[in-house]
C-alpha cells in the first residue's frame, strides 16, 4: 500500500483518513513544455523525504489522515478526463472528506471545480497563477489548459492571484476587481493580501498552478512566466485565506519535473502539506 509521504498505514486509511488526495498524471494538451503527466509520481517520492512536522503550524497534519485515492478512471482524452475527475471528486465530497489533487497539467482543475460548485453554489475559486486561462477554447477543445479557469469565471466567485501573462481575447472575461497581477503586487500597496482575502466570499476552493512562482524557484513548469511570486509571499497568502475563509479543497498542477533539478518537486510537496496544515488547524 502506497500512501503520501510514506505516512504509517494507520494515518492512510479510505475508511477513517479526513483528506483525501487524487493524482491526475494527464498532459494532453500543453503547448509548450511537456511532462505534467510525470509530475504526480515526482511529488509522490519528493514528499517520502519530507519531514512530517510542520513547524509553522506547529503540528503533524498527518496524523488527521491522508489517503491516497486511485486515479480517476478514464485520461484518454481532455473531455473523458474531466468528466473523470468530476465524478470522483463528487464520489470524495458525498463522503465527506477533504477533497485534494495533484496533476497533470492544469485542464485537470476543471472538473474538480464543477463538482464543488455543484456542492457550493455560493463557491470562491482563488486562482494562483501565472497566467489567467481564460479562454472559452482553445486549439479546437474548451478541456484545454489554457481554459482551464474559463468555466469557473462563469459558475463562481473568481479570484485570481499573480497573473502576469494572457492573450487579449480574454480581457473580456476578467474582472478587474478580482485580479491581483505580479506586476501589482511586486510594486503596489503591501495590503494587497488583505484585499484578496476580503474578496473571497463563502467556500473557498484554491488551484495552484506551479508557475505562479518565479522560475527561480520552480523552472519545472510548462510555461514558465519572469516576475513570480516567492515561496513565503505564496504560503502567507494561504495562512490568511485559511484564518478567514473556509478552504473545502484544493489542487496544486503543473508540476514539469525535470530529473536535474529535484528542488521544485519538494517545494511542491511542502506546498501540498502546508496548504493542509492550515486548513486541519482551522478545522480544529
Amino acid at each position: 500500500m502506497r500512501t503520501f509521504a510514506d505516512i504509517p498505514k494507520e494515518f492512510a486509511r479510505k475508511e477513517t483518513a479526513r483528506a483525501v488526495l487524487i493524482p491526475v498524471a494527464f498532459d494532453l494538451t500543453s503547448t509548450w513544455g511537456k511532462g505534467a503527466d510525470r509530475g504526480p509520481d515526482a511529488f509522490l517520492e519528493a514528499a517520502r523525504n519530507m519531514e512530517l512536522y510542520d513547524i509553522a503550524t506547529d503540528s503533524e497534519p498527518y496524523r488527521c489522515g491522508i489517503f491516497l485515492s486511485d486515479p480517476p478512471e478514464d485520461l484518454s482524452g481532455p473531455d473523458r478526463m474531466v468528466e473523470s475527475v468530476e465524478k470522483l471528486v463528487s464520489a470524495w465530497l458525498d463522503a465527506g472528506r477533504l477533497v485534494t489533487l495533484i496533476g497533470g497539467e492544469h485542464s485537470v482543475s476543471i472538473g474538480a471545480i464543477r463538482a464543488f460548485a455543484r456542492r457550493y453554489p455560493d463557491l470562491s475559486v482563488l486562482q494562483l497563477d501565472a497566467h489567467a486561462d481564460l479562454r472559452p477554447e482553445y486549439e479546437g477543445s474548451p478541456f484545454n489548459h489554457a481554459c482551464a479557469l474559463h468555466e469557473a469565471s462563469q459558475t463562481a466567485h473568481l479570484v485570481q492571484v499573480g497573473i502576469r501573462s494572457m492573450d487579449l481575447s480574454e480581457k473580456e472575461f476578467l474582472e478587474p476587481d478580482r485580479v491581483f497581477y505580479a506586476e501589482q503586487i511586486a510594486r503596489g500597496p503591501l495590503d494587497w493580501m488583505d484585499r484578496v482575502v476580503e474578496t473571497l466570499a463563502g467556500p473557498v476552493y484554491i488551484t495552484i498552478d506551479l508557475d505562479v512562482f518565479d522560475p527561480a524557484y520552480v523552472p519545472s513548469t510548462g510555461t514558465p512566466e519572469p516576475g513570480g511570486l516567492d515561496w513565503y509571499t505564496v504560503v502567507s497568502l494561504l495562512e490568511r485565506v485559511c484564518r478567514r475563509h473556509r478552504v473545502v479543497g484544493f489542487d496544486v498542477v503543473e508540476l514539469c519535473p525535470h530529473p536535474s533539478n529535484r528542488a521544485p518537486d519538494l517545494l511542491a510537496a511542502k506546498l501540498y502539506y502546508r496548504l493542509l496544515a492550515w486548513i486541519f488547524k482551522e478545522r480544529q
